[in-house]
């Protein structure tokens, strides 16, 4: 007679056993998934409130130093579609994020009221004779203010990022800044955001 040592006898896990441990992980997961997508869904909102009170805070400032806010009519002062979002953009951070121009009247065309300079880099492709000499750009520099909100908190955008070259406004007003909360979705235009 032989007696089987019962160290050599290979020990594994049943079946039941396996099934009943795989259900744990499965359960455990399906709780975990919709906490796990709220908490997302609360880091964006949280987000988006730290971005509405950075907003709120540098409308203040721009408030204080020009005893009032940018205007949010649909023209700007050449009668020219220059929307409150761009001009917003360029109250808070400038049209080309160096900051707002003191000479600025919230022209579609970037320029002043006076004497018809630009104040912020022109647009590419500059329009017929459309120039800007580095002294012109050194001086508008220095004569800018801000930016009053940081580009970080800014998440300022070109138009035609978010609609494409041939977009709203179509031209170079396309490439006009714009404050926005970015969002992932495919736009029919571009695909991009």
């Amino acid at each position: 007679m032989q007696v089987k040592n019962k160290s050599s006898r290979r020990k594994a896990f049943t079946i039941v056993e396996l099934l009943t441990v795989m259900s744990i992980i499965i359960i455990l997961i399906g709780l975990l998934v919709p906490a796990l997508n709220q908490v997302k869904r609360y880091a964006k909102e949280v987000k988006q409130h730290a971005q509405f009170h950075s907003i709120d805070v540098a409308m203040e400032l721009y408030e204080t130093e020009h005893e009032g806010y940018p205007t949010s009519d649909q023209l700007g002062s050449d009668n020219v579609a220059y929307c409150g979002s761009m001009k917003l953009a360029e109250a808070m951070v400038g049209q080309d994020l160096s900051g707002f121009h003191l000479d600025s009247v919230f022209r579609s065309d970037l320029q002043d009221a006076a004497d018809d300079k630009y104040l912020y880099a022109i647009p590419s492709p500059p329009g017929p004779g459309q120039s800007i000499t580095d002294a012109e750009t050194e001086t508008n520099k220095q004569s800018r203010k801000g930016p009053y909100l940081g580009i970080e908190n800014a998440n300022a955008t070109r138009m035609d990022e978010i609609y494409g070259t041939f977009g709203v406004f179509g031209g170079n007003m396309n490439k006009r800044f714009v404050l926005c909360d970015e969002y992932s979705r495919t736009m029919n235009a571009t695909g991009v955001k």
